[in-house]
């Protein structure tokens, strides 16, 4: 079975997903890539119930040439991304909060300086149908330079080095989301100034490292 370690990892990571509250029935999706393949969750499966058979594998062209199942209506947005980023991981979801703001703001604002794990402010890309190649391009656009972004109207997707990386960076968009929707709901959220996130940067370049939420 090709890349037999990564479809486990998939399945391992859909359960985490699942358990964590970031994904519902058969939403989101995840890939790992490995060279020139990648393994892909399968479509109309939920996370929790994934099998290493059932993860097919991709070529860099979308091609399947290994598997028993048909892929993810979304891997036009995968193979995007892994086409313009160093991404090795992909993981979309569609989590409670970050539906919310995905839905209601153009933009996540910084009020809190974990956001700069991610790459500071987090941008929504447009709304498109899912699975079509303008998704694919607005969610590309909207990482340029981030680890994460939202989907207006959809989701969230984050990326990482592998698996587990991707996976911290969409529970910490998810945490960062809810903290500002509650936030809102007790005032208007204080953002974060261009300074003073600069003297994170600066904070953590001396040697400490930004502990997580």
């Amino acid at each position: 079975m090709r890349l037999a370690e990564e479809r486990e990892r998939l399945c391992e990571t859909g359960r985490r997903m699942v358990e964590t509250g970031l994904v519902l029935g058969t939403s989101g999706n995840i890939s790992v890539r490995q060279g020139d393949l990648l393994a892909v969750s399968p479509g109309g499966v939920a996370l929790d119930r994934l099998t290493p058979a059932g993860c097919p594998v991709l070529d860099m062209s979308g091609n399947v040439v290994d598997g028993d199942r048909g892929p993810s209506s979304e891997v036009p947005m995968h193979l995007a991304i892994y086409a313009s980023t160093g991404a090795s991981a992909i993981v979309h979801t569609h989590s409670r909060y970050a539906v919310v703001v995905s839905a209601t703001m153009t933009e996540l604002p910084p009020i809190h300086y974990n956001a700069l794990l991610l790459g500071g402010l987090i941008r929504v890309a447009p709304y498109a149908t899912y699975g079509t190649p303008e998704l694919a391009a607005h969610v590309r656009t909207a990482l340029e330079g981030k680890q994460a972004a939202l989907m207006e109207n959809h989701g969230a997707v984050a990326i990482g080095g592998d698996l587990e990386s991707a996976l911290e960076s969409a529970r910490l968009l998810e945490w960062l989301c809810e903290v500002y929707v509650q936030a809102k709901m007790i005032g208007e959220p204080r953002v974060l100034t261009e300074e003073e996130l600069v003297a994170v940067i600066e904070r953590a370049a001396r040697g400490w490292s930004a502990p997580g939420p």
